[in-house]
C-alpha cells in the first residue's frame, strides 16, 4: 500500500473518531440539560410553579398504555377524583423534602426537564423519568424508560403500577408518597 493511501485512511479514521466523540458529547448534553424552556413573565413560588396547568394546545386525544384500556390525556374528558384517592404528593426525602404538591386529575410528569410537573434535579433522574396519572379512580405510576428506574416500595417497576396511599415511590434520589 502506498503512503498516500495510508495517510488518507488515517485521516478518515480520525474524522470518524471525532464524529463519534461529538455524538457522545451531544447525547450527554441533551440528557443533562434537556430542551430550552421559555421563562414565565410572572414569578411563581418554586413549589407550585411546576404544577400550574398548561392551556390545552391540541384537540381531545386518548393515549393507551401497553397493558390496558385508554387513558385520558390533557384536553380530553377527565376522570373525577373521589375521597378514596390521594389528594396530594408529599416528598419525604431528597433535595425537596417536605414539599407538598396538590394532585388534581391531570397526569403529573416527573423528571429533570423544565417541562416536568415535578422537576427533580439530581444525577440519578432522567429528563423524562416517570408519569403519575389517575386511571380508573386510582393513581398509577409509569416508568418512562428511565436509566436508573422507578421504585415502588423498594421494587423496580417496569409496567404501569397502582400506587397505594402512604407507599414510598423512589425516583432518583427523591422519595415521595401519595397522601389523602
Amino acid at each position: 500500500m502506498s503512503e498516500l493511501t495510508l495517510l488518507i485512511l488515517r485521516i478518515a479514521f480520525l474524522a470518524v473518531l471525532w464524529a463519534f466523540v461529538f455524538a457522545i458529547v451531544y447525547a450527554l448534553r441533551s440528557d443533562l440539560f434537556g430542551s430550552r424552556v421559555r421563562k414565565l413573565q410572572q414569578q411563581q413560588s418554586p413549589a407550585f410553579a411546576a404544577t400550574a396547568p398548561a392551556p390545552p394546545a391540541a384537540p381531545p386525544a386518548v393515549q393507551s398504555l401497553p397493558t390496558g384500556p385508554p387513558i385520558p390525556v390533557q384536553g380530553a374528558a377527565k376522570p373525577m377524583a373521589t375521597t378514596r384517592t390521594a389528594a396530594r404528593l408529599v416528598i419525604t426525602s431528597g433535595p425537596k423534602a417536605g414539599v407538598e404538591i396538590p394532585l388534581g386529575t391531570e397526569p403529573l410528569t416527573i423528571g429533570r426537564s423544565g417541562e416536568s410537573g415535578l422537576q427533580i434535579r439530581d444525577d440519578y433522574t432522567s429528563t423524562h423519568h416517570a408519569r403519575l396519572l389517575l386511571w380508573n379512580d386510582e393513581w398509577v405510576i409509569q416508568d418512562l424508560d428511565s436509566t436508573n428506574g422507578t421504585f415502588l416500595d423498594g421494587k423496580r417497576i417496569t409496567v404501569p403500577t397502582q400506587v397505594p396511599v402512604n407507599t414510598p415511590v423512589k425516583v432518583g434520589a427523591t422519595t415521595f408518597e401519595l397522601r389523602r
